[in-house]
C-alpha cells in the first residue's frame, strides 16, 4: 500500500513539475531571445534528466552498476519509444533542417560514443567519463551560439514575458517537483518490482527507466498540448544526450561503472541504438520533414516489443 501511495504522489508531483518547468522555460526563451528548442535541449533537458543523474550516481556508489546503466539505457529507449510516441499521438511536429543536420547527429554521436566505450571491456572508466562531459560542454556552447530553430514554432499571442523572478521560481519549483516526484515514483516502483524477484538489470531497464522518463513525458505532453512543439522535441533529444554524456559521464568520473549482466551489452544497447537511428527515416516517411501520429504508433509498438522481450 505504501509503494502504491508513493507512485500516486510521485505522478502528481511530476505533472505539476512539468507544467511549472514549461512556464519557466518559455519565459526564459522569450527573455533571452533563444530558440525554444535550444531551451528544451538545455535547461528543460537538464532538469528532466536530474532523476537519472540521482539514480545512476546513487546506484553506482551503492554497488548496483547494472541499475545505473540500465536506468540510462532504458530511459533513452523510453524517451523515444514511449514518450515521443505518446507525444506524437497528440499532434504532429514539423521538423526543420537543423534537426537532422545537428540535433539528431549529436544524439547518435553520443549513443555511438557510449557504445564504443562500454562494449569492448564492459566498463565506463574515469577518463571516458571526462571525454563524454567535455563533448557535452562543447555541444552546449555550439547550441547557445549558433543553433537555429529545428522545429516550426507556432506564433502564439498567449506568450507573455514573465518577470525574471517568476521565471526563476517556475524553473526552480518545476525542477524540484520533478526530482521529488521521481524519487517517490522510483522508490514505490522498485519496492513493488522487488516483491516479484525481478533482476537488477530488468528493474533498471524497465521499471526505473520508465519512472525516470516520467518527467520527460510530463514536460513533453504538456508542451505539446500547449503548442510548444519545439520544447517538446528538444526536451527528448536533449535528454537522451544529457543521459549519456552528463549522467553516465559524471557518474563514471565519480566511480567507474562495470557491467555485471551481459544482457545489457548483447541486447539493451542495440535497442537503444536502433530506436535512435529510426527517428531519422521517420522524419521523412511517409511525409517529408514531419513526425505524425503514424510515427507515434510505430514508436509505441517498438517500445512495447522491447519491454516484452526484456521481461520474458
Amino acid at each position: 500500500m505504501q509503494n502504491l501511495l508513493y507512485i500516486v504522489i510521485g505522478l502528481a508531483l511530476l505533472v505539476m513539475g512539468g507544467n511549472w518547468l514549461l512556464k519557466g522555460a518559455v519565459g526564459l526563451s522569450l527573455r533571452l531571445s533563444i530558440p525554444k528548442i535550444v531551451i528544451g535541449m538545455t535547461i528543460v533537458s537538464l532538469a528532466t534528466s536530474a532523476p537519472e543523474m540521482i539514480v545512476s550516481i546513487r546506484s553506482a556508489l551503492d554497488g548496483f552498476p547494472d541499475l545505473a546503466l540500465g536506468n540510462v539505457v532504458g530511459s533513452n529507449i523510453a524517451n523515444l519509444g514511449l514518450v515521443l510516441g505518446i507525444t506524437l499521438l497528440l499532434g504532429s511536429i514539423d521538423v526543420r533542417k537543423s534537426f537532422y543536420t545537428t540535433d539528431w547527429p549529436m544524439m547518435m554521436l553520443a549513443t555511438c560514443t557510449f557504445m564504443g566505450f562500454i562494449y569492448f571491456d564492459g566498463e565506463l572508466r574515469q577518463y571516458e567519463g571526462i571525454i563524454m562531459v567535455t563533448a557535452l560542454f562543447f555541444f552546449l556552447v555550439y547550441l547557445l551560439r549558433f543553433q537555429k530553430p529545428a522545429v516550426e514554432e507556432e506564433v502564439k499571442m498567449a506568450d507573455v514575458l514573465l518577470p525574471m523572478h517568476k521565471t526563476a521560481l517556475f524553473l526552480g519549483l518545476g525542477g524540484l517537483a520533478l526530482w521529488g516526484g521521481s524519487e517517490l515514483l522510483i522508490d514505490g516502483a522498485i519496492g513493488m518490482a522487488s516483491n516479484y524477484g525481478v533482476s537488477e538489470r530488468v528493474i533498471g531497464i524497465t521499471v526505473v527507466s520508465v519512472g525516470t522518463s516520467i518527467p520527460e513525458l510530463a514536460a513533453s505532453v504538456i508542451a505539446m498540448l500547449k503548442k510548444e512543439k519545439a520544447i517538446s522535441l528538444g526536451n527528448l533529444v536533449g535528454s537522451n544526450i544529457f543521459n549519456l554524456l552528463a549522467v553516465l559521464g559524471i557518474t563514471s568520473i565519480i566511480t567507474p561503472i562495470k557491467v555485471v549482466d551481459q544482457g545489457l551489452l548483447t541486447n539493451d544497447i542495440f535497442w537503444m541504438f536502433g530506436i535512435s537511428l529510426l527517428i531519422l527515416p521517420l522524419v521523412f516517411l511517409p511525409t517529408g520533414r514531419r513526425l505524425g501520429w503514424r510515427d507515434g504508433i510505430v514508436l509505441v509498438v517498438i517500445y512495447s516489443t522491447f519491454v516484452y522481450f526484456t521481461i520474458t
